[in-house]
């Protein structure tokens, strides 16, 4: 399947271990593909996210999905559906922490391996939900006819599934429908 990959989906992918081996994170997760694809200029995936105008936000969601995995990984949709039971996520995670120290819920990052070149420490395997993300950026390509699987792929595989970067993704405007759109020429969105 990596074969199939654009050197901007290359890039999105080794981006990712490299923002999980800055946040010291056990796992690549698609937080940090999500990550990886706001690093991107003038790709494709990068000028979708442009046109939609989710990069202005950039800031705000990286702090969004870093209060999420405070919260042990619940989204705002999860904190919103349990906040209709009577269930206050947030003084959870305050009655957690005084108990327990800051960040006791957040997931804890797993041991560390050493790559084989250059010796550096590398991040754990890809986060199932990671997994998902680069297996349905394989059928997206499918679906829309192209030969390859590029980084605009991987954005529209991290709107289709749940959890919270789709969720945080949605609520910025950006879903499967708004790349496509997006992603489509500029004859084609004026029409």
């Amino acid at each position: 399947m990596f074969e199939r990959f654009t050197a901007d989906a290359r890039a999105v992918v080794r981006g990712a271990v490299e923002h999980a081996q800055r946040a010291e994170a056990g796992e690549v997760g698609e937080e940090h593909m999500l990550a990886a694809l706001l690093d991107g200029q003038g790709t494709p995936a990068a000028v979708a996210l442009a046109t939609i105008g989710f990069v202005a936000h950039r800031d705000e969601v990286m702090r969004a999905l870093a209060r999420a995995r405070r919260r042990g990984g619940v989204s705002p949709a999860d904190q919103a559906a349990l906040a209709d039971l009577g269930i206050d996520v947030d003084e959870i995670v305050a009655r957690v922490e005084q108990v327990h120290g800051e960040g006791a819920l957040a997931v804890a990052p797993r041991r560390r391996r050493v790559w084989p070149f250059g010796g550096r420490a590398a991040p754990g395997p890809f986060t199932e939900g990671a997994k998902r993300v680069l297996e349905t950026s394989l059928r997206e390509a499918l679906e829309r006819g192209d030969k390859h699987i590029g980084d605009e792929h991987i954005l529209l595989a991290l709107t289709s599934g749940p959890g919270v970067v789709a969720d945080l993704l949605a609520e910025y405007g950006v879903t499967r429908v708004s790349v496509l759109r997006a992603l489509a020429p500029p004859a084609a969105r004026a029409g």
